[in-house]
């Protein structure tokens, strides 16, 4: 299994934040939300996203992925002031503190600044890490970008229908097409930026790691060293942890453990898991074993970390381990 699959087969969209997004000439939007991903799909017009001081211009048919949670603007001209500002919660305001989330409504799931605005784009946005795999939004750079003709123009144009309809099943409906717009859009950047691709997408590009890959992520819990690797990749540890290393950048063993520790911050989100069936699923012998491995990645017990992060799954009665 590779990441992409995680991504649609672990922790996804869940009533994601989505909107059809329409402006007339003259705009600048502040996006201040916190999210860790946010897909938008140009539909009509053309827009400028600033991000860490560069620019991406955006054209009908291109999709572009912003990773957060640092603040990121979207425009008409980069060199135009903000009109909006978008915060945690999607809570929109002025820059001065006025709120806008009514006063720029225009019907259902449509919002900005003319109801006949030539710029048009799909927003979705997944608000909190249970919602995408970290391990593949921390593989993207903080903004990529699919140009026009390469994701399907239906696909975006089905997510466009759903995002403003009000029939029975929509927002499920939207989740699932926002998550497989973004493994497309993953794809599509992946293949046409092998040398911007960091972690296991880097690791998509030499045939021997990408096998390590799948062989991790095909089983996480296994007892694997470097020589069982070896192995069952008919080559030397020598040949495979200098592969591993100068394409993913780090030894085969390290990404195991991230990879490890991912998978368990992740199903945490499930009510129904124990620490121990945790531990078993992600290769670790005991609870308490987890537990310490836990600690050293986040810095807190997986007790902790559930309560913090995925509150509605704190089961009412478990004696967990923390």
């Amino acid at each position: 299994m590779d990441p992409l699959a995680h991504l649609l087969d672990g922790p996804r969209a869940h009533r994601a934040f989505a909107l059809r997004v329409v402006m007339a000439p003259g705009w600048s939007i502040d996006v201040r939300d916190e999210a860790p991903l946010t897909v938008i799909a140009m539909m009509t017009g053309s827009a400028v996203l600033a991000s860490d001081g560069v620019l991406h211009d955006l054209e009908p048919g291109d999709v572009a992925l912003v990773r957060g949670p640092a603040p990121y603007s979207v425009s008409d001209d980069a060199s135009r002031a903000p009109d909006a500002v978008i915060h945690p919660g999607q809570l929109c305001t002025t820059p001065t503190g006025e709120h806008l989330d009514v006063t720029l409504s225009h019907g259902v799931r449509t919002w900005g600044n003319s109801p006949l605005g030539q710029t048009s784009m799909l927003i979705g946005t997944y608000t909190s890490d249970a919602e995408v795999s970290r391990a593949v939004t921390a593989a993207l750079p903080r903004v990529a970008v699919a140009r026009s003709g390469q994701i399907d123009p239906a696909l975006v144009a089905l997510l466009g229908r759903e995002i403003t309809s009000d029939a029975s099943g929509q927002g499920s409906t939207v989740d699932r097409l926002l998550d497989v717009l973004l493994v497309h859009t993953i794809r599509v950047w992946a293949s046409e930026h092998p040398e911007s691709a960091r972690g296991w997408l880097a690791g998509r590009s030499d045939p021997l790691v990408a096998r390590a890959l799948e062989l991790f992520h095909g089983d996480p819990g296994a007892a694997w060293t470097l020589d069982v690797l070896a192995r069952r990749l008919n080559v030397s540890r020598a040949t495979v942890a200098s592969r591993f290393r100068a394409t993913v950048g780090e030894s085969p063993i390290s990404y195991l453990t991230n990879w490890r520790m991912l998978l368990a911050s992740e199903m945490l989100a499930r009510p129904e898991a124990t620490t121990s069936q945790i531990a078993t699923e992600v290769g670790y012998g005991s609870p308490f074993a987890l537990s310490t491995a836990f600690k050293r990645r986040f810095l807190q017990s997986p007790t902790e970390y559930r309560r913090r992060v995925y509150p509605a799954s704190v089961p009412v009665r478990r004696r967990d381990v923390g």
